[in-house]
């Protein structure tokens, strides 16, 4: 078994959760998932950052103190998506003191090193941002993520000397390609690190003059740590850093799993600061698109958010993290509507994999007593179904180590087209009629009690509820007790003959797209 961990990016506190934050959950949450019934020891973090000038801006303008602010809505994140059966073995704030108590240690390793100084600097500051920006980071004099003029301030901070990290972040990048990943993203790290890129040592303070909320240098209290400085810090103190037994173990597998707009730090900043601390990388910086909505940007003003618990209310929420799975190719943008969302529920789950559930269990209530029945020898069309299962089982292991979430319900769509397909070809209902073809009736609803049963697991990570009630309805409830993906979901005639089966409602009801949803 060996230790694998996953990690979210800590939400900032300055909105609620919406489908970009949903996303990026529901990712980790089904990597977690499949790790886990691959006998993984895994280990998945995500949480709330809460300090810096963007949140005590925000607070204010809420009429609230910061600290009370960030509890508000952090509680509603950690409850949103205990809601929605999104589980963590961590939830970390950048409040908590084990947090805080890590971030102080890395300040002073770092800066014993002699890798952080005092300077004084003049220049444009981004409050939506929490730095000074360059002439690259804006348009028209306005900044380019936040669209708003930024600041000029001339302020003496500490300055982390990442610079000098520069050149070994770069040879790391080239020797393991796909230490970054997809590789546009990796691309766009080496192009951040050459010289006229305009990439300088970063500022990690904040005069408690201007803000003190944050987490007090151990070595100057007139100061608190940047906030980006601060939050990435999270990562390993989740894990116990820097003395709870065990934390090297699982910071040795960690994944990162983040959006592309935090690319520069976690690509930049966050190996650097390791490097000073003299702490091993991690093992993946995994990184996605963005979801628009209608086309458009996600925005406040737009009203554009996208509740994950509407969603769930609305059309249940393994329909939606199965769309948010299936159609975005991880790395690409692409965008959210709800008649996407219902187009792929019809087609997939409903029309295709209910429609399989549904047929197979109801003919074998018809015409096997509901249990699963004896079979007669297997032919050809069986022999196909199950190299389908093997097939999809290698596959989805394949895809989910490359992080191709909808390739890999690809593979499992495809078995559950194969079996369909079967079915139609053995056409059981037909067969029923002339009472010398029983066997063939036995052996057909025999052979796809055993794909569902495959398809029941290969789902479980993807949409852990639906595979649950698939895997109870064919009398395999107890399985993902002690499964180990892909060996169990290849592994045949596991239901064994007299085991009871249950028919029960359509699993995705197909749905009328309302007047206005789209």
């Amino acid at each position: 078994m060996s230790a694998w961990s996953i990690t979210t990016p800590i939400y900032y506190v300055n909105a609620e959760p919406h489908i970009g934050h949903t996303y990026t959950t529901v990712v980790a949450d089904t990597l977690a998932r499949y790790h886990r019934l691959a006998g993984d020891d895994v280990f998945c973090v995500t949480g709330t950052d809460e300090h810096g000038d963007k949140i005590a801006e925000v607070a204010a303008a809420a009429g609230e103190d910061p600290r009370v602010f960030a509890d508000r809505i952090s509680n509603l994140f950690r409850s949103t998506w205990q809601e929605l059966g999104l589980s963590f073995d961590r939830f970390i704030r950048t409040t908590d003191p084990d947090h805080v108590r890590a971030v102080q240690h890395v300040l002073e390793l770092v800066h014993a090193k002699g890798d952080i100084d005092f300077r004084e600097y003049r220049g444009l500051y981004c409050v939506g941002c929490e730095r000074f920006l360059t002439e690259r980071d804006m348009v028209d004099g306005l900044c380019r993520d936040h669209e708003r003029a930024p600041e000029e301030r001339t302020e003496s901070n500490y300055f982390f000397r990442m610079t000098r990290y520069f050149d070994a972040l770069g040879e790391k990048i080239e020797r393991e390609p796909d230490w970054i990943r997809p590789a546009r993203y990796r691309n766009e790290v080496l192009a951040m690190l050459r010289e006229d890129s305009g990439l300088e040592d970063l500022c990690i303070s904040r005069p408690k003059t201007r803000l003190d909320w944050g987490i007090e240098l151990p070595f100057d209290p007139d100061y608190v740590c940047y906030v980006w400085f601060d939050a990435l810090i999270n990562y390993l103190a989740a894990l116990g850093y820097p003395d709870q037994p065990g934390w090297e173990a699982r910071w040795g597998g960690v994944e990162h799993l983040i959006a592309k707009d935090i690319l520069k730090p976690h690509g930049v900043f966050w190996p650097c600061m390791l490097m000073a601390a003299d702490l091993p990388l991690y093992q993946h910086l995994n990184v996605h698109g963005y979801w628009n909505v209608d086309d458009r940007k996600i925005s406040k003003s737009l009203g554009n958010m996208v509740s994950p618990l509407k969603m769930r209310d609305k059309y249940g929420f393994d329909a939606f993290r199965y769309f948010l799975l299936r159609d975005m190719s991880f790395g690409l943008d692409s965008s959210f509507s709800e008649e996407a969302l219902v187009t792929r529920i019809n087609a997939d789950l409903a029309n295709n994999l209910g429609n399989l559930v549904s047929r197979t269990l109801n003919m074998t209530a018809r015409f096997a007593d509901g249990v699963v029945p004896e079979p007669d020898a297997a032919g050809p069309l069986e022999a196909g179904v199950e190299a389908a299962a093997r097939e999809a089982a290698r596959e989805v292991a394949t895809r989910m180590r490359e992080l191709e979430m909808h390739r890999a319900l690809e593979a499992i769509f495809r078995l559950v087209d194969a079996t369909n397909k079967y079915l139609d070809e053995r056409a059981p209902w037909k067969a029923a009629k002339e009472p010398e073809r029983a066997g063939e009736v036995r052996t057909t609803l025999h052979t796809c009690c055993q794909a569902l049963r495959s398809i029941g697991l290969l789902l479980s990570p993807f949409v852990p509820d639906t595979a649950a009630e698939i895997l109870d309805r064919v009398g395999a409830t107890d399985a993902l007790a002690s499964a180990r993906l892909p060996d169990d979901a290849e592994r045949w005639g596991a239901v064994s003959p007299g085991t009871p089966t249950r028919k029960g409602d359509a699993l995705f009801p197909r749905i009328e797209l309302e007047t206005g949803d789209a």
